[in-house]
C-alpha cells in the first residue's frame, strides 16, 4: 500500500503548499482522494501517470477539496484519454462538472460516470474483487464523506518446493492458490496448508478530513492500518476548531487511540503554522505512532 500526499494544507494554495489531494495505491488500483486546486501539477511532480487514475473521490464541496477537478477531467480529454473515469462525491458535484464542461463547450472523449452521494450512514460504494471503497460519515459544515479503503484477503502463496515434492500438475496451482485441496498426478488427495502458505494480510486504509471530533467514526474504521485524520489547529485555537467544524491533532489522537489503528497520519494543517512538529508533538500526548503529512511525502505500508 503506498500513499503519495500531493496536498495537505488547509484553505488556499500558496507557492510551496497545496490544498487537499492524495493518491493511494492499493490491490493494483491507483484511487485519487480529493482534487484541490493544482491537484494535476502536482501528479505531474510526482511522475504519477494519469492514465492510472480510474476513481476519483471527493469528500465535500468545499473549494480546497475539489476546486481541481474540473481542470483535471478537461486534461483527460486533452490527452485523448480512452478509460472509463468515476468520479465519487456529495449531492451537487454533476451540477458542478456538467456546468463547465458545458459553458466552455469541452465534453469528455471518455465515458464519465458520476456518483453523487447523500446517505448520512457508511455505504459501500465500490467493490471489485481485490477492494472494497466504504463512505465515512463527517460532522463538518457542509454534506462531507472520509473514505475506508480495505484490501480483500488475497491468494495463498504457492510453496513451489513443496508442490513439486507432491507431484502436482500446473494446472491445479490456480486452485491451490484459492484455497482448495487437490489430488496428485497419482491420484493423492493434498491438504493444501502443507503446500501453500498465507495471503498478505490485508490492507486498510482511512481517509478523514474535513471533520469535528465525531466519536461515532469509530466503528467504521476500527483497527485500520492507517488513518488520514485532519489536524487543522493545534490546542490554542481549539475554539476555533469548534466554530469551523474542524479538528485539533490531539482530537485527531484520540480518534486514532479509541480505533485502535496502527498509524496516525495528520494533515489539513492551517497556514497559520509554521512548525508543524508541533502537530505531531501534541498528537503524540494522546498516540504514539503518529506520522505528518508533506507535500510531494510518499509513505509505503
Amino acid at each position: 500500500m503506498k500513499l503519495t500526499i500531493l496536498g495537505c494544507y488547509s484553505a488556499t494554495p500558496r507557492a510551496l503548499t497545496n490544498t487537499t489531494s492524495q493518491v493511494l495505491e492499493i490491490s493494483n488500483h491507483m484511487f485519487l482522494i480529493d482534487c484541490g486546486e493544482g491537484t494535476q501539477v502536482q501528479l505531474r511532480k510526482n511522475k504519477i501517470k494519469f492514465n492510472r487514475i480510474k476513481h476519483i473521490f471527493i469528500s465535500h464541496l468545499h473549494g480546497d477539496h475539489f476546486f481541481g477537478l474540473v481542470g483535471l477531467i478537461s486534461t483527460f480529454r486533452l490527452l485523448t484519454r480512452e478509460a472509463d473515469l468515476h468520479v465519487y462525491g456529495p449531492e451537487g458535484i454533476k451540477e458542478v462538472i456538467t456546468l463547465q464542461m458545458k459553458l466552455s463547450d469541452s465534453w469528455t472523449n471518455y465515458n464519465l460516470f458520476i456518483h453523487e452521494l447523500k446517505s448520512k450512514e457508511s455505504e459501500l460504494i465500490f467493490e471489485d474483487e481485490s477492494v472494497e471503497v466504504h463512505t465515512v460519515p463527517l460532522d463538518h459544515r457542509v454534506y462531507t464523506n472520509g473514505f475506508l479503503f480495505k484490501e480483500k484477503v488475497g491468494l495463498r502463496k504457492l510453496d513451489i518446493e513443496a508442490v513439486e515434492e507432491a507431484n502436482i500438475d500446473i494446472a491445479y496451482f490456480r486452485k491451490l492458490k484459492q484455497g482448495f485441496d487437490v489430488k496428485n498426478e497419482d491420484g493423492v488427495l493434498i491438504d493444501n496448508k502443507k503446500v501453500t502458505k498465507p495471503a498478505p494480510k490485508p490492507k486498510s486504509y482511512a481517509f478523514c478530513s474535513d471533520t469535528m471530533y465525531k466519536e461515532a467514526i469509530v466503528p467504521i474504521i476500527k483497527d485500520v492500518d492507517v488513518l488520514y485524520h485532519e489536524s487543522t489547529f493545534l490546542e490554542k485555537h481549539a475554539h476555533l476548531a469548534k466554530k469551523t467544524k474542524h479538528a485539533t491533532a490531539k482530537e485527531a489522537a484520540k480518534i486514532a487511540n479509541a480505533a485502535n489503528v496502527k498509524t496516525l497520519l495528520l494533515g489539513h494543517y492551517s497556514t497559520r503554522y509554521n512548525d508543524l512538529d508541533l502537530f505531531k508533538s501534541e498528537a503524540k500526548e494522546v498516540f504514539s505512532n503518529v506520522k505528518l503529512s508533506e507535500d510531494g511525502k510518499v509513505f509505503k505500508f
